[in-house]
């Protein structure tokens, strides 16, 4: 269980990332979509795990190009949340599967072959 004080610096740290994604990194990451979908924050406050999760982009390709750029992107960071924070954390990036994975079961559940209810079962109850 995250503490008050790490999900405030937590909320802090996606909006500014994801401004950052937004508006300062098109040359970084082109016209793909990326969305900074949770933080969560060391107890001590110096480490962020970033989960991010992409539209329009090859996921795989995308994170390693983010990952090689992440000092530029703490710096960034960094001259955002300076005056709220003491230290700006470093960052852990991971991708985040779940939009892909909801995806995937909603296609499994699509697919599924349900036979239509017999007229003699919906008499009996």
């Amino acid at each position: 269980m995250e503490s008050k004080r790490q999900l405030k610096y937590s909320k802090l740290i996606q909006k500014e990332l994801g401004e950052i994604f937004q508006r300062e990194s098109r040359s970084l990451i082109g016209n793909a979509m990326v969305t900074v979908t949770r933080v969560h924050m060391s107890p001590d406050l110096s480490v962020a795990k970033v989960y991010l999760s992409f539209l329009n982009a090859n996921n795989q390709a995308l994170f390693d190009k983010i990952n090689e750029a992440k000092k530029s992107i703490r710096g960034d960071l960094g001259r955002r949340i300076g005056k709220s924070v003491r230290i700006t954390p470093e960052i852990a990036f991971f991708l985040d599967e779940s939009a892909a994975y909801a995806q995937h079961m909603d296609g499994v559940i699509s697919s599924l072959q349900i036979p239509e209810p017999d007229d003699e079962d919906e008499n009996e109850q």
